[in-house]
């Protein structure tokens, strides 16, 4: 079953329709997202939840209600409930390494189905922890299942989707990002109500209902036509799997194109040393700078210590915690309004729309914060509606910019023989960046105060400027054919040109 138009060859377009299959199993391997979202949402919810901190973390919870000389801003300052948080990032990090390599030799439905798996475990383990060491070891486990499911979902999702259809298929993993802190924040307000104090534990194990959903969905999911191809000689069964995600019998140009990248790739055995060869110096530099721009947003921390930031400003526990729903709610709508554009106005003008967007917000919300928010007493209510509504106009600036685009342009730009390569040194940039916000958020808030808004407004500033100059538009452009947008940008033609002319004189 197929919906929509056919699209045309023209222009290097393939034949290609949005079939009933693409749109199934995309939405099953997105889910991915979710288990990573979930996870965002839900470490700072419970940090924040007293009974929570009274059992794993007694000095945070002593500073907070009993020392009434500390500063506002470091009340959370312990390295113990930061080593909570960022312990996952860090196996996340090793993780995407191996997952490259099951990836890239046993294809993408593997590493997913792994993902989900170890994101099982860890949240059984989470949910049931006695101690500090059984906590921090499940977030180990929730690392490796996220490391596996952000290595091979994106790629799953752009190597399925037509081209004219990836932006808006991609960013469905993004979506359910949105939605699984969403989800999170949600179930943190109603446990935070459950009396006895265990509220805690139902937050940390639904984090296997997701993760459920992956593992047990990736069994049924389709090999992508890509990785058959890269992994097998047998030509016949890939043009019958493209024919039906592609919902027609037209596909010998795609097929051509995917036959040509993988004969490519199998000349190379070692990918992480070939990427960093002049001729894909423009995909490496993306792969390093997105995932770090990405992160400098400050997003992160905001979204998973969002409570305690809440709190930070004088709110109560359980008002933290809806504010923390309010944001879940504005992000998982922004990221849905970037999934129906994306394609029609192009990543840069997203990129740049939300970049300035985000930098206002920010600046206007340091602003605040040093003008009424000291490091004793606290601010009135209605500055604090003002701290709330400009971090949820920042939230929706990303929500439809660098939070989607950013998986979404590093998943599309690489060809077959580096991709999986490419796409885990994304992750594991994203995941170094994550684990050092993480790891320093809490200090940072502590030392800089209301200035930690003017840091990351001032790397936002940085990195518009960077998508302005430096990347060009890669939307409708078949994800075999990438390499041609590099060899037209006014920048990456000076150095990728002169290595395609050199390559076609040797040809020649």
């Amino acid at each position: 079953m197929a919906v929509g138009l056919a699209k045309t060859s023209e222009e290097g377009q393939y034949n290609a329709k949005m079939t009933l299959l693409v749109v199934l199993s995309c939405m099953v391997a997105a889910t991915g997202g979710i288990i990573f979202g979930y996870d965002l949402g839900i470490s700072g919810g419970v940090t924040s939840m007293e009974p929570f901190l009274k059992k794993f973390f007694p000095e945070v919870y002593t500073k907070m209600n009993e020392d009434t000389k500390i500063s506002n801003y470091c009340k959370f300052d312990s390295q113990l409930l930061t080593s909570f948080t960022s312990s996952l990032y860090i196996a996340g990090l090793v993780a995407s390494f191996f997952a490259s390599t099951v990836t890239r030799v046993f294809g993408r439905k593997p590493s997913i189905l792994i993902g989900g798996t170890a994101f099982l475990a860890g949240s059984a383990l989470g949910g049931a922890a006695l101690n500090v060491y059984m906590i921090i070891f499940g977030r180990i486990l929730l690392g490796i299942g996220v490391g596996f499911a952000n290595q091979s979902v994106p790629l799953y999702l752009s190597e399925m989707a037509p081209p004219n259809y990836r932006g808006a298929i991609n960013i469905g993993f993004e979506l359910w990002v949105g939605i699984g802190v969403l989800l999170a924040n949600l179930i943190n307000f109603g446990t935070e109500k459950i009396k006895g104090g265990w509220g805690w534990r139902i937050s940390l194990a639904m984090a296997a209902v997701p993760a459920s959903i992956l593992t047990l969905g990736a069994l049924f999911l389709p090999e992508t036509p890509n990785s058959l191809i890269q992994n097998s000689e047998d030509h016949e069964k890939s043009k019958l799997m493209l024919q039906r995600v592609r919902g027609t019998n037209d596909v010998q140009a795609e097929l051509d194109d995917l036959v040509k990248a993988s004969s490519i790739s199998k000349t190379i055995k070692h990918p992480f040393k070939n990427i960093i060869h002049r001729k894909y110096r423009p995909q490496l530099v993306m792969a390093i700078a997105i995932p770090f721009f990405q992160q400098v947003t400050g997003i992160n921390v905001i979204t998973f210590y969002a409570p305690v930031l809440f709190r930070t400003i004088g709110l109560g526990e359980s008002a933290s915690l809806f504010s923390a729903v309010m944001t879940g709610v504005v992000g998982a709508v922004s990221t849905s309004i970037s999934m129906l554009i994306v394609d029609k106005l192009g990543r840069r003008a997203l990129f740049m729309i939300g970049g300035i967007q985000m930098f206002l917000s920010q600046i206007i919300i340091g602003g605040l914060m040093a003008a009424q928010l000291g490091d004793h007493g606290g601010i009135s209510k209605g500055y604090a509606t003002s701290i709330i509504i400009f971090i949820c106009i920042y939230v929706s600036g990303f929500g439809w910019s660098w939070g989607p685009l950013g998986w979404l342009v590093p998943s599309e730009i690489f060809p077959l023989e580096i991709r999986s390569a490419g796409q885990s040194i994304t992750v594991a940039v994203g995941f170094i960046f994550i684990f050092l916000g993480a790891q320093t958020f809490l200090a940072m808030l502590c030392h800089f105060k209301s200035g930690i808004f003017f840091f990351f407004g001032g790397w936002v500033a940085v990195m518009t400027a960077f998508v302005y100059f430096l990347l060009p538009e890669t939307k409708n452009v078949p994800i075999e054919q990438m390499s041609k947008v590099w060899r037209e940008h006014w920048f990456w033609k000076r150095i990728v040109g002169e290595v395609n002319e050199d390559i076609e004189m040797e040809a020649a």
